[in-house]
């Protein structure tokens, strides 16, 4: 959705479907806390926004991106209309972050064909810090935002 060429500063609030009535279980990395708050930041304001009680969201950290599935997994079998799997991996010097991030999308993957619900994928995969920032809140608008929207979207299906 937002990148260079399509920002979230477009979005038309009114055609995203309301969300009352709906749960959402989302699963938080604390790797990269800066960036993983913002974007759940992102993510809980659409939801409210939608209509989604307080009460109806659960938020479970884990350690990294690569527990992100295990999360996901424990949140898809508590009876949520859908789960939301926020990290960021941002390249460094070894091929960590290559492992990481297949493992990571494969396993998301995974829960999407056998789960009792959606998970979305809400996983920067950057170069650098800056690229993080401007995906989480900066200028390319907010990758949890459009979780939520994705999100409301898979749940009502």
């Amino acid at each position: 959705m937002s990148s260079s060429n399509n920002n979230l500063v477009d979005l038309d609030l009114s055609e995203i479907p309301s969300a009352k009535n709906l749960k959402f279980g989302i699963t938080v990395s604390k790797w990269n806390s800066e960036i993983t708050n913002s974007l759940l930041n992102g993510c809980l304001d659409m939801l409210q926004s939608k209509g989604v009680n307080k009460n109806d969201i659960e938020v479970l950290y884990v350690p990294g991106s690569f527990e992100l599935v295990y999360g996901s997994k424990y949140l898809q079998n508590k009876n949520y209309d859908a789960v939301i799997a926020i990290g960021s991996v941002i390249r460094g010097e070894t091929k960590h972050f290559d492992f990481i991030c297949n493992a990571t999308s494969q396993g998301i993957k995974d829960l999407n064909i056998s789960g009792n619900c959606p998970v979305i994928f809400c996983v920067l995969t950057d170069d650098n810090v800056q690229q993080s920032i401007d995906r989480s809140g900066g200028k390319y608008g907010n990758k949890g935002t459009e979780a939520a929207i994705a999100a409301i979207e898979m749940a009502l299906i």
